[in-house]
């Protein structure tokens, strides 16, 4: 797969690409750096798949990569062409383009995607899921339709599948073990209305820092701690200036695969073979993250630096974040974070 990095976008689209006018498409947009598509029938509708991530990281080896393989290779006429690492634009840039139909498909945070519908980052809340199996036992029953059908007749954006990115831990130069631990400590946390809400509901005092500034920032005792997934706070180093990772498991870092209006225009087969590699990619993810979690955890518990927190009170921050996130949510994100506690009893 080539890497896309470079910034160039594909023109708008009006009206949508015809199947030949696609087809002659094809080979300037691979010329801007985007990837996965050499093998595509080159008369296909050409589909553009964007994401912030970059190579390496398991949502493009093992997400994005088995969904352009699976469609590419699926002879339905569909061909995917990728935009990684926010070449395309930012976050809120991106769901824009879907909505628009300037981006076909893309994955998102649900933290994200609440700009356009707020009840949507209520899957960012923190212990909203127990664990993956519980975000994948929520959208695989009837209890998301509704969050999942409002999201939709709200934005026009179709939701194809969704998978966890890591579960989220904290990191300090002290053991996080219960709430009360938090207390006097800055805290990194993106600067999303849902997470800042998770670090208030996890007694955490929160401070926003651009993610690229996290590692000096820790470095020179700016912010005592912050939050994420094992994958990040190795692959970005973080581990090199934190003394301990605290297994708070506190959020599932929930991404979105999401389609605009194009999805309309694709024949059955064709939304069949989609929602098949979707389905597949969400599989590749969720084994992918595990083993990498797995993996990083044993090397640190090996070194002994940083050193694993296992023995976290994780009830006694679920208790103290559902209170306050009960208390806090207004009706619509309220009912969404019921139905999913609902799924996990």
């Amino acid at each position: 797969m080539r890497t896309p990095q470079q910034s160039s976008r594909p023109a708008p689209r009006t009206p949508r690409l015809t199947a030949l006018g696609a087809a002659a498409a094809i080979p300037a947009l691979a010329l801007t750096g985007c990837g996965g598509n050499a093998d595509a029938d080159p008369e296909a509708l050409s589909l553009t798949l964007a994401h912030s991530y970059n190579d390496g990281q398991p949502m493009v080896d093992c997400g994005v990569s088995t969904i352009e393989e699976e469609v590419n290779g699926a002879d339905a006429g569909l061909a995917i062409e990728t935009y990684g690492a926010s070449s395309l634009g930012g976050d809120t840039d991106r769901i824009a383009d879907v909505a628009s139909g300037d981006i076909d498909i893309d994955i998102q945070g649900a933290s994200a995607l609440g700009s356009v519908y707020e009840p949507i980052s209520v899957f960012d809340a923190a212990y909203a899921f127990d664990d993956v199996e519980h975000l994948s036992a929520f959208m695989a029953s009837g209890a998301s339709d509704e969050v999942i059908t409002d999201f939709y007749e709200t934005t026009g954006i179709h939701t194809l599948g969704a998978w966890s990115a890591g579960s989220r831990h904290f990191t300090a130069n002290d053991p996080i073990r219960q709430p009360a631990d938090l207390s006097g400590l800055q805290i990194r946390f993106p600067a999303s209305p849902q997470y800042l809400m998770n670090a208030e509901a996890l007694g955490a005092d929160a401070t926003e820092v651009a993610f690229e500034e996290i590692y000096l920032s820790l470095q020179q005792g700016a912010v005592d701690g912050q939050e994420n997934p094992t994958n990040i706070i190795a692959a970005d180093n973080i581990d090199e200036v934190q003394d301990y990772v605290s297994l708070t498991a506190h959020q599932q870092n929930t991404n979105l695969v999401i389609i605009g209006s194009v999805w309309d225009e694709l024949d059955d087969e064709q939304q069949e073979v989609l929602t098949a590699a979707v389905d597949q990619a969400v599989d590749q993810v969720t084994e992918c993250i595990a083993d990498q979690e797995e993996e990083i955890l044993d090397e640190w518990r090996s070194a002994g630096s940083p050193e694993v927190v296992d023995d976290v009170d994780v009830d006694a921050f679920r208790d103290q974040a559902f209170s306050y996130l009960e208390e806090s949510f207004d009706e619509e994100s309220l009912a969404v974070f019921e139905a999913i506690r609902g799924e996990g009893e």
